[in-house]
């Protein structure tokens, strides 16, 4: 198997036989998506290695201390009118999102996208911390295979892996909720991962003490008090929502969140941080951090070029990611949606899906993520809570991660 990049690096991929029986035990679990259009999603015919070392210097440490970063770059934004105009977010919806920060309302969870190798720090490249998926596999389906490939004389003894997500997880619905709340867990039906997620957060729930409801979204509604209540009309008094808080904003239930009464998970100030506009705002308060990349607004770069060099300090801070490497990226996008890679000012990889280039965009230096095998990693960092718990890697052909790229499981080895 392929090493990763450079001689430093421990980190790498290794080939290993899969269970005979997986598919029927990850139906017997609710996982009914391991092969989607044709390709496998979930693969274990190899796995990424790391060290213990890399894992908690490398993954662990630097995400915890980009989540409290991110807290940061929340709190000037909303104490901002010019920053809030920045995030593309309705002005109708400034004050809801603003006073959910004021109130301190908890966030559970979160997911971070970052370029790692083994060599050198990790480089955030956005954070889905709205609505992020691939939950239940980094949490549930990753764990049972190392600890039945373990047994089976797969895997080494004192092979280990970076999660903990549902203790996690549990522990963060039993400090937030007041024993025994009730709690609706929304999800488009017929999506089979996004009801993969919705169940692993409700177990998640349920193990706290909390009642758990799963209701769809579309038939969620209003009472004639307009509270939010679903398709037994039951009154929705807190709601886990995998539906993004940009679309809640256009669509006509936006004006109805307010005066609701419900308590969102996430809270309505998370549009901020699962919103690509927030990665010019962390560069300019934190520029120079080692596990962030420089990043600006693509209608300020613009302007800056008009301008020219001699006239705007912008256009030298932006000028070497212009000219050697930089991604344009819809401030809000999904799954890969929109983004273009260009290098030494032509085009290198785009995506096909054109679905939000309506969007504002933004203009980040470009990380080449590396390449094991023919396939590019990207890792995901979750976050509960405050602190960095677990590591799900997606992997893909494409320079791009998208909606099929493969889920691998990961040990730690060393």
């Amino acid at each position: 198997m392929a090493q990763g990049i450079g001689p430093k690096s421990v980190m790498e991929k290794i080939a290993l036989p899969e269970r005979s029986d997986w598919p029927e035990t990850a139906k017997a679990h609710g996982f009914t998506f391991a092969d989607m259009h044709g390709e496998p999603y979930w693969d274990e015919t190899s796995a990424y290695a790391l060290t213990l070392a890399e894992i908690e210097g490398g993954i662990e440490d630097p995400a915890t201390e980009l989540h409290g970063m991110v807290r940061e770059a929340v709190a000037a934004i909303v104490g901002s009118e010019e920053r809030m105009k920045r995030m593309a977010i309705p002005r109708a919806r400034w004050d809801l999102v603003a006073q959910s920060w004021r109130n301190e309302e908890p966030e559970i969870y979160g997911r971070m996208d970052l370029v790692y190798d083994g060599n050198g720090p990790a480089k955030l490249l956005e954070y889905n911390a709205d609505t992020p998926t691939s939950l239940y596999e980094t949490a549930s389906l990753q764990w049972e295979w190392l600890e039945q490939q373990v047994e089976r004389g797969v895997l080494q003894e004192g092979d280990d892996q970076f999660n903990r997500v549902h203790e996690a997880l549990v522990e963060r619905f039993a400090e937030v909720f007041a024993p025994a709340t009730d709690i609706h867990f929304a999800a488009v039906e017929g999506n089979a991962e996004d009801y993969a997620t919705v169940e692993a957060m409700a177990w998640a729930a349920r193990e706290a003490g909390m009642g758990a409801h799963y209701t769809d979204l579309e038939k969620i509604g209003l009472t004639d008090e307009g509270q939010f209540a679903d398709a037994e009309d039951r009154v929705i008094g807190t709601l886990f929502k995998l539906y993004p808080w940009e679309d809640i904003f256009s669509d006509d239930f936006g004006a109805a969140i307010a005066p609701s009464g419900c308590r969102f998970i996430e809270p309505a100030w998370k549009a901020l941080v699962s919103n690509k506009a927030i990665l010019p705002v962390l560069w300019d308060m934190f520029e120079g951090h080692p596990n962030l990349l420089p990043a600006f607004f693509l209608d300020d770069i613009g302007a800056a070029m008009r301008e020219g060099t001699g006239g705007s300090a912008l256009f030298d801070r932006s000028r070497d990611i212009l000219s050697e490497g930089h991604v344009v990226k819809p401030v809000f996008s999904r799954e890969g949606a929109g983004v273009d890679i260009l290098t030494g000012g032509k085009p290198l990889e785009r995506s096909d899906d054109r679905a939000y280039d309506d969007h504002p965009k933004i203009v980040q230096a470009y990380a080449p993520l590396p390449l094991f095998d023919g396939f590019h990693p990207i890792m995901g960092a979750w976050v509960v809570g405050h602190t960095c718990v677990g590591l799900g890697i997606r992997e893909d052909r494409s320079r791009i991660t998208q909606n099929l790229s493969r889920f691998k499981p990961h040990i730690i080895r060393g």
